[in-house]
């Protein structure tokens, strides 16, 4: 369990405006948050959640932007991530905290903490995204409007209806693992990779070290790398998924450290790169290298185990009903890593979607890597869509 607090965040390497802190007791956290826009008394709040492998810091480009219009924006590392403490990061331990509800129950809580009843939106990337939706589909009361970035939300997981069939129809998830092993160039899938015992010494004492497989990788999903040209995939079926990058699907034998090592970009374009200068990627190797990376797996053993899944299936045939807004990067390969949910989001996961953009010069990390343009869709979607106190 982690226990001892640490210090907030230097704000030598923070953007001015923004200050690091600790909200206490929020379900069982020690929750570290960035804000901005904190010193007006009475603002609408914007709650921003990070996915893997990310922290509060993600948000550093935005919250300037969210205070500078009005809003109190607030950026917590999520349970297993950065500062925030209370959580276990033993593979052995206890999963049921970092089930979805919980992750939920966390955003909740941490709203009340901060003396709100509602905020103005809940945005969320990532694996931060399927939080997002998920709060606001359980708790629409609170979280008056919701924006998801790079991970689409297609609904609930479906309960059976009608009488049961005579014999079960086997998992298409379970099939999927046999058949990309079977392919002529054997495959996994990462969610599952992630879910194994090794994932996190794999990354974590990897022979390159963390600063730089977090370069590789970050450098990998970006629009930096130029073979990101993702299109829609036509099913769940080995021979569609093969045509995901290999961080999506990797090679059978290769943890995640050895797949995006081949793509570590040279000193000079690292020098260039203005939306992750080595400065501020320092920052999350300096938390991941301390930490490990188990926190944030522990999401992914939740996602891929059913046990873990069965209660979201409660949620069966609902949608999302307050307003909507989806951003991604052109190159993001997110948006269709699970063929149908893109669409299906725009069908029923979201009743009523204000809009999908798909951002030029933006991989997977869309609001680091072009953070006007997502600063003017979020701020003009708050104006137009967003509703509260």
């Amino acid at each position: 369990m982690t226990s001892l607090r640490l210090e907030p965040l230097p704000q030598s390497v923070l953007p001015p405006g923004i200050r690091s802190r600790f909200v206490s007791d929020v379900n069982g956290l020690d929750m570290h948050v960035l804000e901005a826009g904190f010193e007006t008394p009475g603002r609408p709040c914007v709650l921003l959640l990070h996915g893997f492998p990310e922290l509060a810091y993600s948000w550093r480009k935005v919250l300037p932007a969210l205070a500078a219009a009005g809003y109190h924006a607030v950026a917590p590392d999520q349970r297993g991530y950065g500062r925030t403490t209370g959580w276990s990061a033993a593979y052995d331990g206890d999963l049921a905290p970092f089930r979805m509800l919980n992750l939920v129950r966390d955003a909740l809580a941490l709203v009340f903490a901060l003396g709100y009843r509602s905020v103005r939106a809940v945005v969320g990337h990532d694996f931060g995204s399927p939080v997002a939706a998920w709060c606001a589909l359980v708790r629409p009361d609170v979280f008056g409007s919701v924006v998801l970035m790079s991970a689409p939300f297609a609904g609930p997981p479906a309960l059976r209806f009608g009488p049961a069939e005579p014999a079960a129809t086997p998992d298409p998830r379970g099939r999927i693992h046999d058949e990309l092993r079977a392919l002529v160039r054997p495959r996994k899938h990462y969610q599952w990779y992630y879910s194994t015992p090794e994932a996190n010494g794999d990354m974590q004492h990897c022979p390159q070290g963390v600063h730089d497989f977090l370069r590789a990788y970050y450098h990998h999903k970006s629009a930096d790398w130029e073979a990101n040209q993702p299109h829609p995939l036509k099913a769940w079926v080995a021979p569609e998924l093969a045509r995901l990058p290999s961080y999506y699907v990797m090679d059978l034998e290769k943890g995640m450290a050895g797949t995006v090592a081949p793509e570590m970009p040279p000193p000079a374009h690292i020098a260039a790169c203005r939306w992750l200068p080595d400065a501020e990627l320092r920052v999350y190797s300096t938390e991941y290298g301390r930490n490990g990376f188990q926190g944030g797996l522990q999401w992914y053993r939740c996602a891929t185990d059913d046990r873990q899944q069965a209660e979201l299936r409660l949620f069966s045939g609902r949608s999302i009903d307050v307003p909507c807004l989806f951003v991604a990067g052109r190159r993001d390969w997110g948006v269709f890593q699970k063929p149908g949910d893109f669409e299906q989001m725009q069908a029923t996961g979201c009743r009523k979607l204000a809009g999908c953009h798909l951002l030029e010069g933006a991989g997977h990390w869309v609001q680091q890597e072009q953070p006007d343009a997502v600063n003017h869709l979020l701020l003009g979607f708050l104006h137009m869509h967003a509703q509260g106190p």
